[in-house]
Parts: C-alpha cells; sequence; structure tokens
C-alpha cells in the first residue's frame, strides 16, 4: 500500500489533509459537551444541589463563549460543510440557556406556586421562537429580541431574593422582550466598545463565582455591585440599537 512506502511522503499527506478535519471534529465535539454539562445542571436541581447547577451554568457558558472562537481558528464550516455546527450550537444553548433555568426555577419555587405553572411555558415559547428565526443574529453581530439570558435571572431570582411577584411579572416582561426586534450586543463579537464589554464580563464573571461561593448567604453590596455588568450591557444595546434606529 502505498500509505506505508519508505519514504514516508504518501503517509504525511494523508495526515496533513486529516488534521483539518480531527480538529473541526473536537470543536464540534466540544460544543456538544455543552448537552452533557446541561443534563447535569438538570440532575444537580433534582437533587436539590442549586449551587452545583450554578456552577454548571457558569460553566456552560464559558464553553459556550469558547466554542465560537474555536470554530472560527479551525475553519469548521469550510472543513466540515456536511456538518452544521451553529445547529449543534442552538440546540445546546437552548438547553442551557433555556431549559435548565426554567426548570431551576419551578423547582426552587421562584415564582408564586398558584401560577408557576401558567407562567414558565412563556419564556420556553418566546425562546423557541427567537432561536429559530432567521434574524435572531444579525450580520453585524447582534442578537435580535432578548438573548434568552434566563439562567442569568434565574440566578439573581434567586441570590437576591426577590418577591415572587417581581419574579413572575419580570419573567413575563422579558419574554415579551424575546419578540420585540431590538437589538442587542453579542459579547464576543459586536464591535463597539468590545475589549471594554468583554473585560467587564470576565470580572462580572469572576463576581458571580464568589457569589456562588457565598451562598446560602451571599454579600448584598456584591450583589448591588454584580448589577454593573448587566446594567452596562442593557445601556450600550438600548444606545446602539437607537444609533442603528435614526440611521447614524
Amino acid at each position: 500500500m502505498e500509505w506505508w512506502r519508505r519514504d514516508g511522503t504518501v503517509g504525511v499527506k494523508m495526515e496533513e489533509h486529516m488534521r483539518p478535519q480531527l480538529t473541526a471534529w473536537a470543536v464540534h465535539l466540544f460544543t456538544a459537551c455543552g448537552a452533557v454539562i446541561g443534563v447535569w445542571c438538570l440532575v444537580a436541581i433534582h437533587r436539590g444541589d442549586y449551587r452545583g447547577a450554578f456552577f454548571g451554568m457558569v460553566l456552560a457558558v464559558v464553553f459556550d463563549a469558547v466554542d465560537g472562537p474555536l470554530a472560527r481558528l479551525a475553519r469548521v464550516k469550510e472543513v466540515l460543510p456536511q456538518f452544521d455546527g451553529t445547529k449543534l450550537d442552538d440546540i445546546v444553548d437552548y438547553l442551557n440557556y433555556v431549559v435548565v433555568p426554567i426548570v431551576f426555577m419551578y423547582d426552587a419555587n421562584l415564582l408564586p406556586a398558584s401560577v408557576s405553572a401558567l407562567i414558565l411555558p412563556f419564556p420556553l415559547l418566546a425562546s423557541a421562537y427567537r432561536f429559530c428565526h432567521v434574524s435572531a443574529k444579525t450580520p453585524d453581530h447582534f442578537f435580535t429580541g432578548f438573548p434568552s439570558y434566563w439562567n442569568i435571572l434565574a440566578f439573581y431570582y434567586y441570590i437576591g431574593r426577590s418577591p415572587l411577584w417581581f419574579n413572575a411579572a419580570f419573567t413575563l416582561f422579558a419574554a415579551t422582550m424575546v419578540l420585540v426586534p431590538i437589538r442587542y450586543i453579542y459579547p464576543s463579537r459586536t464591535q463597539t466598545l468590545r475589549p471594554l464589554t468583554i473585560g467587564l464580563g470576565i470580572l462580572w464573571v469572576a463576581v458571580l463565582l464568589i457569589l456562588l461561593w457565598q451562598l446560602p448567604d451571599p454579600s448584598p453590596s456584591l450583589i448591588a455591585w454584580s448589577l454593573v455588568y448587566p446594567i452596562y450591557y442593557t445601556a450600550l444595546s438600548f444606545a446602539l440599537h437607537w444609533r442603528f434606529q435614526s440611521g447614524e
């Protein structure tokens, strides 16, 4: 067989040909591992290990933040055109950003018991619609509609011990905003203030990990400071959307 020729040239060429494909498949496997993390979170919720579930949600966010740059670096669309990595990413994201936190809200009794079963279908359905819409992400790297950050809402409902009526009202409001075509920044890709957004995001995640470590009695002042990044994110998103709408 030519593969075993003494000069090794054919074997080297075959290895060079296969290396990009193996790398691309490895990136897709990395993305798919996010689903394993999601199921692990569901098991932790079932066991009442809420801190562990939140750590899993944070890990899922880290995987989601890393797999995109890895996919672009490995040129997965070019190397494996027969495999839709974007669809895989959407499936994993819907599990981790929608299903897991919604189950958490229900299990942790973060909504009024009398209306919980009526309210929770709204974020599930609204996010399912938005995930499948062609305009969910714009060509210039914005999300359209509230980006289904239900994990963040579940986290603040839980550590902030906010009133159940407030949680119910804000969940319905956020579900509505999923359907409103306002542009929200894509932290790792929107160019405007990108270094600042990423830097603040990393600092914010570090603060969230500290708050998780402090459970069941997190620092109220640290909770308040942690809200700086979500406020910054929302304010910048609305400002850029207004600038886009005004045609500047």
